[in-house]
């Protein structure tokens, strides 16, 4: 059973009934397991992703490579209290192949990083996905690809549906692309460049590029798996990436705990007054999730970070934030609902690109929580949240999931909230409405890993 029929249309959000205490094990990190397997199929020896999320997005990442001709073994390896236990996915790379048709979903990861990969297979890959992939910035890599060398037909849409016509090789080179509106048209092109023939210079020309963490999380795994990258932080050019070709080594990677995902968890405990703790908190990381730490802190709480995770512990009061959140944007929605149940206005900056993901989520976080009798208006670059006692109602979530998070975290205190498609947190977070229960009834068994 899905858990598409298995939810209601319009899920009650739960109320808690004081301050939560609880420990939630949050399932794996998208970014870490798609960057992970496009890596794993490009690698010149077969490799391990232990602990993936098993979510929509990873899971049609995984379909795409496998209708390319790589396999993907899915198997349970030994304890799950072990390091690295409990699913285990084997990757073994072979001669990416077409004709094939990729279903991209809503996913950005798959359908940014793999239209690089199919360049470099023997035969055309359509790609086609859901009608709001169709609106979603994908021009930057499409013409950055022909730049390198790639025919695509796309009939001048810049966006999807295409066909990629994989020629089994890809020249490579340097090529300039404007990313100010999506960080993944640095990392689509990167994680392919090894399997270039003259690699890749990647220059960005655009305004300031947003989820920077991102692509150093690209960065980072690139090198993990052999390749040699030089970038700004390392001395080089502003703006500028370079990969050299060579072969990518076959790993064995722990994919770390989605941080982002644990964002609800955390802020139900800053909301409620409560403490929450994630185990396998990373103490070094490149996920954008790591930043909770400090904007959850400023907003009233308090965390500490041990062997056993991350403790986050509520401190009675909710405190407004004026902050910048360009680096870390995906985090908005929740610190929007936070901030909506605040004591002091709030104000959320530099994330005007969040306009282009899963739906216009400035938009989308201004009208729902006005419609619960919230007071936020959009500014150029983010929101103003001025709060208001807010009142129960249908939270529309344009299937987006990071909306429907949001509204069950104002779920929490506010009676009433009625939560539409809650279904569509599998994109990332697989059962979640059972996690979040979990997590208000200690008689129900909080850890669970996706």
């Amino acid at each position: 059973m899905t858990e598409s029929t298995a939810l209601p249309a319009l899920w009650p959000a739960p109320v808690a009934s004081g301050a939560v205490d609880a420990t939630v094990t949050v399932p794996g990190s998208k970014s870490v397991t798609n960057r992970g397997l496009v890596l794993a199929a490009l690698a010149a020896e077969p490799g391990w992703l232990r602990r993936p999320l098993r979510s929509r997005d990873t899971l049609l990442m995984a379909e795409a490579l496998r209708t390319l001709g790589v396999g993907i073994e899915e198997t349970a390896s030994s304890s799950s209290a072990e390091p690295g236990g409990g699913e285990a996915w084997r990757i073994i790379p072979a001669g990416l192949r077409g004709p094939a048709t990729v279903d991209v979903g809503n996913a950005g990861t798959v359908m940014r990083f793999l239209p690089p990969v199919t360049a470099l297979a023997d035969g055309p890959v359509r790609f086609d996905g859901d009608p709001r992939s169709y609106e979603r910035p994908l021009g930057g890599v499409i013409e950055a690809l022909r730049a390198l060398g790639a025919r695509i037909d796309d009939d001048g849409r810049g966006a999807l549906p295409m066909t990629v016509h994989g020629t089994g090789t890809l020249d490579g080179g340097p090529v300039a692309i404007d990313a100010s509106s999506s960080s993944q048209f640095v990392s689509a092109l990167l994680l392919s460049a090894p399997r270039f023939n003259q690699g890749v210079e990647v220059r960005h020309t655009g305004a300031a590029l947003p989820s920077m963490p991102h692509i150093r999380m690209t960065v980072d795994m690139l090198r993990a798996a052999g390749a040699q990258v030089d970038t700004p932080e390392a001395g080089g050019e502003p703006n500028v990436w370079r990969v050299t070709p060579g072969a990518l080594l076959g790993r064995d990677l722990v994919v770390e705990p989605d941080l982002s995902n644990a964002q609800p968890f955390l802020a139900a405990a800053l909301v409620t007054g409560g403490r929450v703790t994630i185990p396998d908190w990373p103490a070094h990381t490149t996920q954008p999730g790591d930043a909770l730490r400090e904007i959850f802190t400023a907003m009233g709480g308090s965390c500490e970070l041990t062997d056993a995770g991350l403790t986050f512990t509520g401190g009675g009061a909710i405190h407004g934030i004026d902050v910048d959140l360009g680096e870390v944007g995906e985090l908005t929605p929740g610190i929007a609902a936070v901030a909506a149940l605040a004591d002091s206005p709030s104000t959320l900056r530099g994330v005007a690109h969040l306009r282009l993901h899963e739906t216009d989520r400035l938009a989308a976080l201004t009208k729902e929580l006005n419609n619960l009798g919230g007071d936020v208006t959009e500014t150029a670059d983010g929101l103003h949240i001025r709060p208001r006692p807010l009142h129960g109602g249908v939270f529309h979530t344009y299937e987006d999931h990071r909306l429907a998070t949001a509204a069950a975290l104002i779920g929490l205190v506010v009676e009433g909230v009625q939560v539409e498609n809650v279904a569509t947190t599998a994109k990332t977070l697989p059962d979640f409405p059972a996690l979040w229960n979990a997590m208000l009834d200690p008689a129900t068994p909080a850890a669970r890993r996706g």
